[in-house]
């Protein structure tokens, strides 16, 4: 009888380590570990991240671990909390596609605070430690399946998030294999992640990230000290699986284990707005520039959304058609095919309250019809296909299929695309000169020794 699903990951997770791990894994380590601090560095002058280092600020706590784009430190779990938060405020992270779950918010965020305020962890150890708790959030993330997890109102970023965390956490802190199975099973009773967020545009998606990660090192350290959790966290009668799916599928914990990574399977998001409206931003910009379209010559916008992704981008239809806010705005397909028809991007810059206010952008969003479609199912979660159709007040009409989004991993940006994310992204927050050293450190010389690389990330205030 083979080992119980939970106990069978973690063996294998227990077993990672950086001379284990091909080249081209720890190369994508870097990759989004660049694109990581990109985001939060940038979403740390996030008002919502405001909230969360005005609160630490409050604490008088150790100054062990740094919050990134500011001066402040504090605990590893509270600079996690805060590093999450700020990572996934701008909604440009990276998004692992079988999962429909952001990965490098949680585990970045958890072994930077580790690393940096724990001496003698190597470079490579942190990037295998964040590439354990890519394999097990994104893993759990397919066996209870993304829509199964929005239809019960769960957010797979925090509710499966914070397993990858405490995996990363029980890493770099050395624990037994015996023991890093305890902190998966305490984790299991810190799973949350409400998706309510989206009836009013409110701010708590994206502390979840950051709760994964502080909940994740909070559990790791309890399994330290000896505290124990079920074993059959995952798979048992009320474990996990059951708990948080209606048609979990346990085999997918463990099916082909090392064949790949997880981290090969996740991509990075070149718009400012939900993973399911990437693909029809790309469309419809490839659409409007190979045939020179303009607004005035646009009489309709026909856009075919994933099913997993309706509920979150196209329903309810009242507010989706009039946003109010910027995080109703990064949440409706309508808003973000207007900025991409109007400005020929749809990045930060786009998703503003002044765009979200604008009587072009409201006419436009007017165009927009939104309609499922069967054939864009048929891969889907492995696949994020997109179908545009516009048609012209001429009676002529433009499709365009997407069967990779730009960013995909079969589509991807470049070390020097991601580079170029990251200037845009950080130069705000950064002086020039510490950009380039950041983006010398990792995208062209091995990672600095991570206290190092935090002090290039604080921001002159």
């Amino acid at each position: 009888m083979n080992p119980p699903y939970t106990c069978q990951l973690i063996h294998f997770l227990h077993q990672i380590k950086p001379e284990t791990l091909p080249a081209e894994v720890m190369d994508r380590a870097r990759y989004f570990f660049l694109d990581y601090l990109a985001v939060a560095i940038r979403g740390s002058q996030e008002e919502s991240a405001k909230c969360v280092q005005r609160m630490i600020e409050r604490i008088d706590a150790p100054r062990r671990a740094s919050v990134l784009g500011t001066s402040i430190r504090t605990l590893p779990g509270f600079a996690a909390f805060a590093n999450g938060t700020a990572s996934h405020g701008i909604e440009m992270d990276d998004t692992h596609s079988g999962g429909s779950i952001h990965l490098g918010t949680t585990m970045y965020s958890v072994a930077l605070a580790i690393a940096e305020s724990t001496p003698g962890i190597s470079s490579e150890a942190f990037l295998a430690a964040v590439v354990a708790g890519f394999e097990a959030a994104a893993r759990i993330a397919m066996a209870v399946q993304p829509k199964e997890q929005y239809a019960l109102g769960f957010h797979p970023t925090q509710a499966c998030g914070v397993f990858g965390a405490a995996i990363t956490a029980a890493k770099l802190f050395g624990l037994t294999e015996e023991r890093t199975l305890a902190a998966m099973g305490i984790t299991g009773s810190m799973a949350a992640g409400s998706m309510e967020f989206l009836a009013e545009g409110a701010w708590t998606k994206r502390i979840h990230p950051g709760l994964a990660a502080q909940n994740g090192i909070q559990a790791a350290m309890l399994a330290a000290e000896g505290f124990t959790g079920p074993r059959r966290i995952l798979e048992g009668r009320d474990g996990f699986l059951h708990a948080y799916s209606r048609h979990p599928v346990p085999e997918r914990i463990t099916a082909g284990l090392g064949d790949s990574y997880e981290i090969l399977h996740t991509a990075v998001k070149p718009h400012a707005c939900c993973r399911y409206m990437q693909g029809p931003i790309d469309a419809i910009l490839e659409l409007v520039r190979e045939n020179g379209l303009a607004e005035p010559d646009i009489a309709k916008i026909e856009i075919a959304i994933l099913e997993a992704g309706w509920n979150i981008v196209c329903e309810p239809r009242a507010q989706k058609y009039n946003p109010e806010s910027v995080v109703d705005a990064q949440f409706s397909m309508p808003f973000g095919a207007a900025v991409a028809v109007l400005h020929g991007a749809a990045g930060l810059d786009q998703f503003t309250l002044e765009q979200v206010r604008s009587p072009g952008v409201m006419k436009v969003m007017g165009k927009v019809t939104l309609v499922r479609d069967p054939g864009i199912e048929q891969t889907f979660p492995r696949e994020w296909p997109a179908r545009v159709t516009i048609q012209r007040w001429d009676g002529q009409t433009h499709e365009k299929f997407v069967r990779y989004p730009k960013g995909d991993p079969e589509n991807p940006l470049s070390w020097s695309e991601l580079a170029e994310k990251f200037r845009a992204l950080a130069g705000p927050v950064l002086p020039a000169d510490r950009c380039e050293r950041i983006i010398q450190e990792l995208a062209i010389a091995k990672p600095a020794v991570v206290a190092a690389l935090c002090n290039l990330t604080q921001s002159l205030v």
